[in-house]
């Protein structure tokens, strides 16, 4: 079983919120529906799911330390303990996208096309598609040979008289699929 997918993936949201939020050295608790947890371990049931987390668990522990699962409606929460978050804030890297990402949205008075320049700094290979029919967002971002990653960001950008907000979500290419955007 490849549990790469699934470790990088548990990284990536704990610095993302390290660099919402600031590293506390205190757990992470991760929400995970089953869709996702399948479509990061390969795995085809639900009942699959379970049991191969349970040999993550093991696989994870000497870089994320002994994580905790429970099961929550449709999915599992993953707890990473302080010493996992500790190596998350250890070994992040301080100059890559997300974080200038994160730091630029920050940013008053930035627009789309400043978000927008910060993807094409990053790559030549950036899909960006105008998504404000769906109602639920203005754009679509994502590097087409997943590098530097290959989540799907889903834009909002909230314009008023004084100034312009943007924020994200961001998803797996499969969860981004399974929502029929």
């Amino acid at each position: 079983m490849d549990f790469n997918r699934l470790e990088k993936n548990l990284f990536d949201n704990i610095f993302e919120a390290q660099l919402k939020l600031g590293y506390d050295q205190l757990p992470l608790s991760l929400n995970y529906i089953y869709g996702t947890l399948r479509n990061l371990l390969g795995t085809d049931s639900d009942h699959d799911t379970d049991t191969v987390l349970h040999d993550f668990v093991t696989y994870a522990e000497p870089r994320l330390g002994k994580i905790s699962l429970r099961g929550i409606s449709g999915g599992i929460c993953i707890t990473i303990p302080p010493e996992g978050t500790a190596y998350v804030h250890e070994n992040a890297p301080a100059d890559s996208f997300i974080a200038e990402l994160v730091s630029l949205l920050r940013e008053h008075g930035i627009s789309a096309e400043d978000v927008l320049a910060l993807f094409r700094k990053y790559s030549d290979n950036v899909h960006i598609e105008d998504k404000s029919s769906s109602g639920e967002f203005d754009i679509l971002a994502y590097f087409e040979d997943g590098i530097p990653d290959d989540y799907r960001y889903c834009l909002s950008v909230e314009d008023d008289i004084l100034c312009c907000h943007i924020s994200y979500h961001r998803f797996i290419p499969e969860d981004y699929e399974a929502l029929g955007f």
